[in-house]
């Protein structure tokens, strides 16, 4: 079994039952602002001020919340295993705080912001980083205004090429706490799919895609996965 190439792909709800706000409210919004307003490059454009605050409020966020143990079980599991790649929606750290230390953020990070001259990021979590003012890179010899490192709404997911591979190559692929709304990400089951792998979800409740699953088992993440995630050790 630890032969076995296993993909986890985890979603909003893991990181949900750790107090993370959930991308969307039920009424659309999404911390009480439009999508359109927060997540997507002309926002940024349009009203840079408002994006920067949004974002620097989740960032302080991260201070105030830990890993649970779904997080945790992942990194027994990754622990045991030679074949394992664990690639995550969310922008939080709470799978590496649980000890993974290889995990593949398609969708950006909270902890790291980018510079939009040079589109190097670094790790700016100190105090001074974290308040309503923007801050500047360290990289150019000019700073320049850093944006947060995070792929909006009509960007490309980061690093697809090696999601792609390690999906195709996958025996196992297991899925935590997405909803299967937002694509590339939904249609990875698929992928696995054509692999021939055995495809798994653990979620709150049964999302979009739920029919593409092998396997799905509905619950709160920190009570389901620890005990599947033995069975399969």
């Amino acid at each position: 079994m630890a032969q076995q190439r296993v993909v986890v792909l985890t979603g909003a709800g893991i990181s949900a039952e750790s107090g993370v706000r959930t991308f969307r409210d039920g009424d659309g919004l999404w911390e009480e602002h439009r999508l359109e307003d927060v997540a997507t490059p002309q926002a940024w454009i349009n009203d840079p001020v408002l994006v920067w605050r949004f974002y620097q409020a989740r960032r302080r966020q991260l201070i105030e919340v830990e890993p649970n143990p779904a997080h945790e079980a992942l990194a027994t599991f990754a622990d045991k295993r030679e074949h394992i790649t664990l690639i995550t929606q969310n922008v939080d750290d709470l799978h590496e705080r649980a000890g993974n230390t290889n995990t593949i953020h398609m969708h950006g990070r909270l902890k790291t912001l980018r510079c939009e001259q040079s589109g190097r990021n670094e790790v700016r979590m100190a105090e001074s980083d974290l308040a309503d003012d923007f801050v500047v890179c360290q990289c150019c010899a000019t700073p320049q205004r850093l944006r947060p490192d995070i792929v909006w709404f009509g960007e490309m997911p980061m690093q697809m090429e090696e999601i792609y591979a390690a999906v195709e190559q996958a025996d196992l692929f297991i899925v935590v706490g997405s909803s299967g709304h937002v694509y590339p990400a939904a249609g990875l089951v698929n992928v696995a799919h054509q692999a021939g792998a055995k495809t798994v979800l653990v979620n709150l409740e049964a999302p979009l895609n739920a029919d593409a699953f092998d396997e799905v088992h509905l619950g709160k993440a920190g009570e389901l996965l620890p005990g599947l995630l033995e069975a399969l050790n």
